[in-house]
């Protein structure tokens, strides 16, 4: 699985001050589950004792994609936690940091629109 790794000089395309933005190559690589519970690892979610997400629950769901997409350090951390169809869906409700919403929607251009439409 190929990974870009999207950092400006500007500090555009961070996840935060310091961090690039991982992205996937291609949404299909995304296989994550899209059912169930999700316990996150402490190093993507490590501000709550509870680290369960239940895909079942829309407020959930789109949660913890927004923490996936804007912690993960590794290609893994995305394609074990992500589902691209999910991703797509969800798209435009998702509350993220520019700099990360600017590199997937760059390197993903479809999702650029989900947003539009």
């Amino acid at each position: 699985m190929e990974t870009a790794r999207t950092q400006r000089s500007n500090g555009q395309h961070q996840a935060r001050r310091g961090r690039a933005v991982v992205v996937a190559a291609d949404l299909a690589d995304l296989r994550g589950p899209t059912q169930g519970t999700v316990d996150l690892p402490i190093w993507l979610f490590w501000s709550s004792p509870d680290h369960t997400f239940d895909l079942a629950k829309p407020h959930m769901l789109r949660l913890l994609y927004e923490i996936v997409l804007g912690a993960a350090t590794r290609v893994e951390d995305l394609s074990t936690y992500l589902d691209g169809d999910t991703l797509a869906a969800v798209w435009p409700e998702l509350y993220l940091p520019k700099g990360v919403r600017r590199a997937w929607e760059e390197r993903h251009p479809a999702l650029g629109a989900h947003r539009a439409a």
